[in-house]
């Protein structure tokens, strides 16, 4: 029996949706570690990060991955990602996720 956990689920879809965007050649020049994946961030004004792929069990990130999934839905215009929050902010909780 699978138990299924809602953020998680979103989650692999948005990352299913990202790897088809970069199957397609929309990615950008750089290139994500394995383990990793590009977000962008910001309200304007978008920068991109790479982070570690455990975030995605991490409550609190999950919590920026609902903002998003409000926002834009499954349709990213960066290619990726994109998170609606401020730089500072996304530093903020990516900070207390690497000290855990």
């Amino acid at each position: 029996m699978a138990i299924h956990v809602p953020g998680i689920m979103h989650a692999k879809q948005i990352l299913r949706q990202a790897k088809l965007i970069v199957s397609q050649g929309v990615s950008t020049s750089t290139v994500v570690p394995k383990g990793h994946f590009a977000v962008y961030v910001g309200e304007n004004q978008k920068k991109r990060f790479v982070i570690p792929v455990s975030f995605l069990n991490q409550p609190s990130f999950q919590e920026l991955l609902s903002k998003a999934e409000e926002e834009f839905g499954f349709d990213h215009p960066m290619g990726g990602l994109t998170i609606p929050c401020r730089e500072d902010i996304f530093i903020s909780v990516t900070s207390s996720l690497n000290e855990s």
